[in-house]
């Protein structure tokens, strides 16, 4: 298997395992702190000892010596984990994933203000789309049951913080940054400790807990893992499969319907970058080598 195809199926096996991420904090039968208490602290733990079983600890003094890439990648990411499990509590999973889905848009303001890279017209026409989507989105949150302008905004935190931690390390792409994982989440979940309820809600809930953990620390380190090997677009693309998935799956189980201004500006959301990926993933194609003139005698 080639790397490029080895990409394509760890990202996608990622993505797959992510999309039961919000359902579980529905489930889930706690308040906020302790939810992300146990979320990092499980899925930390398996993650870390995942990195030592694999690679002892010269990974986490690799991710050591990247320095302030690396530090603002973990901080970041730390950010973002207790981000989400807040913008689910607070508002809807359709206009928390909807939202979170414009990382890319995030990413390419944070690449042209810190790397200085010039953002193309594709995708200036990209952000306008994605703005519109999103103003769609926070304009039905006051109509909708499960939804509010609340939790979009924190959402909208946890996609900026997602796509800052994505541009910090772009200078240090051949190192791998799994091993920085585990410490943003055990952190995560030390910080929320005293806020947390944890005892009691183990008592009642340890399945769903350690199962939402296991599940986490699998999707995080696949999606951390693939996309070194694959393009952004294509990252982007599949991505997109949580999107329309994870409100899918949670409007199946819980019954939670997205309402109609989510599901109009989702579809404005995902279909502006779908299209914007599709165009990048033609314009990168390899170019075709002409049919070679025929030497010698036809057989």
């Amino acid at each position: 298997m080639d790397n490029h195809v080895k990409g394509l199926a760890i990202t996608t096996l990622g993505v797959l395992f992510v999309v039961p991420d919000s359902l579980f904090i529905r489930l889930i039968a706690a308040d906020a702190p302790t939810i992300i208490f146990f979320r990092g602290l499980v899925s930390g733990t398996l993650v870390g000892l995942g990195v030592l079983a694999v690679q002892g600890t010269r990974g986490f003094r690799a991710c050591l010596n990247t320095g302030w890439p690396g530090l603002i990648y973990t901080l970041l990411f730390a950010c973002a984990v207790p981000g989400f499990v807040l913008a689910v509590t607070l508002t809807s999973v359709a206009n928390v994933v909807f939202i979170i889905a414009a990382m890319p848009v995030f990413a390419s303001l944070f690449s042209r203000v810190f790397l200085g890279e010039p953002i193309s017209r594709r995708m200036v026409l990209t952000m306008a789309g994605v703005f519109a989507g999103m103003g769609i989105i926070a304009y039905g949150s006051g109509e909708t049951a499960h939804a509010s302008w609340q939790g979009d905004l924190v959402a909208l935190g946890v996609a900026a913080a997602f796509a800052g931690a994505m541009t910090s390390v772009r200078k240090v792409r051949a190192t791998s940054m799994i091993p920085a994982v585990p410490v943003a989440m055990i952190g995560t979940a030390l910080i929320m400790w005293p806020f947390a309820e944890p005892a009691a809600a183990f008592a009642a809930q340890w399945p769903l807990l350690l199962a939402h953990g296991a599940v986490m620390s699998i999707s995080t380190s696949l999606m951390t893992l693939g996309p070194r090997y694959i393009t952004s677009a294509e990252v982007g693309l599949l991505i997109l499969l949580e999107s329309v998935l994870a409100p899918l799956l949670v409007w199946a189980v819980v019954g939670e319907d997205p309402g109609p201004w989510a599901l109009v500006g989702g579809a404005v959301v995902i279909g502006v970058l779908f299209v914007s990926n599709l165009v990048l993933l033609w314009r990168r194609r390899p170019p075709r080598t002409p049919p070679q003139p025929r030497v010698g005698p036809a057989p």
